[in-house]
Parts: structure tokens; sequence; C-alpha cells
């Protein structure tokens, strides 16, 4: 049914040949663990942007963007948010703008991920479909490396379509020697917090061998590890900083490159620069659920001295 309704929506909206190409992207959203394939890589790079929006801080995104353009990864891939949403009547023009501001960089493979700014409703699913050329949920492979992309931009857990989605494209991508699971929502951060492995995503993961779990929404630099399993909180690419607003506490705005080698990825978590950072670079292991680890460290060493 919701495929019919979203087809008769796109003959009226789009007509033609674009009817077409709009449909090639509801085979994958409905087919389920069809993969995207690329090419065969070997080593390469590719690009993290965090949130946009919500309470989107001018002109931060674009030089995120900016600066992703700067290290010339291989394709770029989003954690959610990307405009302000909330407003059945405005998203054509929101996405417009969004199709503008990215047209320097149209020479990027850009994956989209839903986050609650992008998706609270069916005409702003419809409208994420038809802006990004992307499905709610989807996979694809680059070289050795696989992606699945997921939706809880409606729910703060994942839903259990899209953990039987996850299980069926894990399931046939079995070959592929490095897994990154992303979706906006950090549905996961309470059960890794307390370092409890019983959640039907980590099961998963461990199953099929993920290595990395990565989210947005919550604008902060945070990182966990349980059972060999990283899931990563990215900081802001341009939605509002919460308090205390400091680096060390992980609000910072941020681009992140990672390099991928073989079976393993190396991160370089980038702040922006000034006037928007200072510019500094991390990996993963310099954070934690509680912040920069060495900022954590030295606190512990001042207590403890006093």
């Amino acid at each position: 049914m919701r495929a019919i309704m979203l087809l008769s929506w796109m003959f009226h909206r789009l007509g033609g040949l674009r009817l077409v190409r709009a449909a090639c992207v509801l085979v994958l959203l409905f087919c389920g663990s069809a993969a995207v394939q690329t090419k065969d890589a070997g080593d390469f790079k590719f690009a993290i942007l965090g949130d946009r929006t919500g309470g989107a801080f001018p002109g931060t995104y674009q030089e995120a963007w900016k600066e992703t353009d700067a290290d010339h990864p291989d394709f770029v891939i989003n954690v959610g948010d990307t405009i302000q949403g909330g407003n059945d009547e405005t998203l054509d023009s929101e996405w417009q703008r969004i199709q503008e501001l990215l047209v320097p960089y149209r020479n990027y493979k850009f994956f989209f991920v839903p986050g609650n700014h992008d998706v609270w409703s069916l005409p702003s699913a419809q409208a994420f479909e038809k802006y990004t050329g992307r499905p709610l949920h989807y996979s694809f492979n680059y070289g050795q490396a696989h992606f699945v992309v997921l939706d809880n931009s409606r729910s703060d857990f994942l839903p259990s379509e899209e953990l039987s989605f996850l299980k069926r494209d894990l399931e046939a991508s079995q070959k592929q020697k490095l897994k990154f699971v992303f979706f906006h929502r950090p549905s996961w951060i309470l059960k890794v917090l307390m370092q409890n492995p019983d959640f039907p995503l980590h099961k998963l993961a461990l199953q099929y061998g993920v290595k990395y779990v990565i989210c947005g929404h919550i604008h902060e630099m945070l990182r966990f590890e349980l059972d060999g399993v990283t899931y990563l909180s990215m900081a802001s690419s341009g939605g509002h900083l919460r308090e205390p607003r400091t680096y060390e506490r992980g609000w910072f705005f941020q681009h992140t490159l990672v390099t991928v080698h073989g079976d393993t990825a190396e991160f370089q978590i980038k702040e922006l620069t000034a006037p928007f950072g200072q510019g500094r670079v991390t990996k993963p292991e310099d954070w934690n659920p509680a912040g920069l680890k060495k900022s954590v460290d030295e606190e512990k060493t001042v207590g403890a001295e006093r």
C-alpha cells in the first residue's frame, strides 16, 4: 500500500522519465537487502558530516563542506538532520536550498541518513527520498567495506522493521571485510553505557562482524566500546551546541575523514578552523563517554592531588 501511494504521488509530481528513476529508489526501499555496488576501491577514504540542524549555526555547514572538499574523500555520508523541517508546507523550499548549497560539491557521491528534522510525516518521507535520491533505509558496498543506513527518524528506538532489514542485509553481505552501520538517533547509548550487550542491534553486530555503529542527533562527540564494537556519537557540523559548549566535553563543529586500509579504518575527527573552531584533530580513541580522555584524566589527577 505504501509503495502504491508513493508511486501515485511520484506520477503526479515527477512524471515521465523522472518517475522511472524514482521507481528505482522504491525497488531499493521495498526489496530489502539489495546493496548498491560501487567500484572495487582497495584503500579509500570517506567523510562523515554531523547534523546540520536543529538550530543551524549560520555558515558552519558551508565551512564543513569546504574543509571536507579539501580532503578529497571518495564519498561523503552524514548522520541525518539536513533540513530544519517540522512543517510539511516548507519541505520543497528547504530541500531546494540544500540542493543549491551543494552545487559546488556535485562531484561527490553523498549518502544521506534520515534524521528527525528530515522525516516526521509521510510527505516529509517522500520529500527525503525525492531530493536525496535515497530510500529511508538502504546499503552499499565500497571496495571491501559495507555500509548500512537505517531509519529511526520517527522513533527513539530502532523499529523492528529496521532490525529485520539489517539482519537480511548483513546476512547477504558477509564477504565484505569491514562493516559500518549508520542511523540518526543513538538508541543504543544507555545499553552501551551500562556495558549491557543484551539488545538486538548489538547481537546482530557481533553475529555479522559490524565494527562501527555511527549516529548523530545529540551533537556531541562521544565514543563507547562494547565487545569490540565501536559506537560513535558524532559532533555537530552546524546544529547548535549545548551547554557547557566546551571542546573537551565533545561540543564542537567538525567533519571527519575516515581512511580504510584492508579491514581497518583510521578516523581523523577534525574540528572546524576559525572562526568556527581551532582546527584540532583527534581519533575516536581520544574520546570516551565523558568526553575527551586527556581532559578527563587530567581532572582525575587534579582531584587526587587535592
